[in-house]
């Protein structure tokens, strides 16, 4: 897409992501996924921020997309992220994250070898509803995300 993109240094990292990510795609191609969170968390186990991609994937569509009828659109989404830097919370260096997806159902074990990839947990929430500050929104006739950031209204901005 002609775009410079951070990705992790090391390679078991990448991999995770990679596997995170890869492992979702059946289930947002089959519009089962309503959201992915990035979620950071401090020592306390409490989530400091949370970056929310909301989905929406027109099964209408099937295979007839080509991946150039989406470029312009994913690629300003993707500059957007990559300069939010200033929205978020300074995290401390032993703070952890993980990837979480919100199903409008529950995937069943039949629709995919990775449905066994993905386990019901629960995540802790905040005592008051969060902050929410939109970041970028896109839409096309195929794919619809929104994506904004989430923390606790009681944390000081970054400096």
């Amino acid at each position: 897409m002609n775009l410079v993109v951070q990705r992790a240094r090391h390679p078991e990292l990448r991999a995770y992501i990679h596997s995170a990510v890869s492992g979702l795609l059946p289930f947002i191609q089959k519009g089962l996924v309503e959201r992915v969170a990035v979620i950071f968390f401090n020592t306390d186990n409490t989530p400091v921020e949370r970056f929310m991609f909301k989905l929406v994937v027109n099964q209408s569509y099937g295979s007839k997309v080509e991946a150039a009828d989406l470029e312009f659109s994913l690629r300003s989404f993707l500059v957007k992220l990559s300069v939010s830097e200033p929205l978020t919370r300074a995290l401390s260096h032993d703070c952890r994250w993980k990837i979480t997806a919100y199903f409008r159902s529950v995937p069943e074990a039949g629709i995919s070898k990775d449905a066994g990839l993905w386990i019901p947990t629960d995540t802790n929430q905040w005592q008051q509803p969060p902050l929410i500050t939109p970041i970028k929104s896109m839409s096309s006739e195929l794919l619809s995300v929104q994506l904004y950031l989430e923390h606790a209204i009681s944390d000081e901005p970054k400096t």
